[in-house]
């Protein structure tokens, strides 16, 4: 019941600035988000690549208000690129965008802004042998961000998208990208979304996603199975069975901080292991997400504001 609140409480700036000032927030912060800064998130990075993990990198940061603030994503991810470059990176670390951190959402030109700004993103990735892939936020944004995708994959055929199996119009989606080279990581949705476009129930939501997960599988492209759900990660490990892919032709992904023992497990058996790996200073619409997923840590973080504790 207090997910949709949550969600709804990720756009307050008051509520931002209360959490910010809550002595338990840092410690709970820290579970989710590697760093405020790149040099603290590429130790994280290092420690995981170093066991085996595959990483994909997040800037943080969304909903943008002016150019310039668009032009220092944009800045902060080629630094990032150039980091993951010197340290002979790139094989292991993918970057994953926001598009409306690069001004997507601008009243004047905000689609043309985002795609040149991501566009430079994409270039130096490919340089240095990684690639992007274009996180999906709410439905509004879904056209904008695929013509941002077909416009990317012209030059950079293996730039990457996001669906979320929430979305009434996700199946269609998937059977879209499901083409030879394409790289699709598929989600449930982490967004307050109406009824009018996405479903409301979750088990909806779970048989959405494995219809979406059937056509990936069984397509030509490259699936990422973003998911923490047993379930799910069982379903997807027997439709790569049925359809005869091998480790390495599809690959689990899991957030920073969530199920680590599993990921180890996944990594382990032979499985490809991608960890979202978020840092930056504007934590608070990401981190109020993950609350809305797991009670567990919302009674942890609502505990520092009861007296005496």
């Amino acid at each position: 019941m207090l997910g949709p609140v949550l969600l709804a409480a990720s756009h307050s700036d008051r509520l931002r600035r209360v959490v910010a000032a809550a002595p338990v927030t840092r410690p709970v912060v820290n579970r989710f988000v590697a760093g405020d800064a790149l040099h603290p998130a590429m130790d994280t990075v290092r420690a995981l690549t170093a066991g085996g993990l595959d990483v994909t990198l997040d800037h943080l940061g969304e909903d943008v208000t002016d150019k310039a603030t668009a032009h220092a994503t944009r800045d902060a991810y080629l630094r990032l690129l150039e980091t993951l470059r010197d340290e002979k990176l790139g094989p292991r670390a993918e970057v994953s965008v926001k598009l409306s951190a690069f001004g997507q959402s601008l009243p004047d030109g905000g689609h043309d802004i985002a795609l040149e700004g991501v566009r430079q993103v994409a270039e130096l990735a490919t340089e240095i042998g990684t690639t992007v892939t274009l996180d999906m936020e709410d439905h509004t944004t879904v056209d904008s961000t695929l013509a941002v995708l077909r416009e990317l994959r012209l030059a950079h055929p293996r730039t990457g998208a996001v669906l979320q199996s929430y979305l009434f119009r996700t199946e269609d989606d998937a059977r879209a990208l499901a083409v030879d080279g394409s790289r699709v990581r598929l989600v449930k949705g982490a967004y307050k979304e109406p009824a009018s476009v996405a479903y409301q129930d979750k088990r909806e939501v779970d048989k959405a996603y494995v219809r979406a997960l059937r056509i990936l599988f069984q397509g030509d492209g490259y699936p990422m199975v973003g998911s923490h759900d047993p379930r799910m990660i069982a379903i997807a490990q027997e439709l790569a069975a049925r359809n005869h892919r091998a480790p390495g032709s599809y690959e689990f992904q899991m957030l920073y901080g969530i199920r680590t023992a599993e990921q180890r497990r996944l990594a382990d058996e032979g499985e490809r292991m991608r960890i979202y790996v978020p840092y930056g200073a504007d934590w608070y619409g990401y981190f109020m997400r993950r609350l809305a997923e797991r009670p567990a840590n919302l009674a942890f973080f609502l505990r520092s504001f009861v007296p005496g504790r």
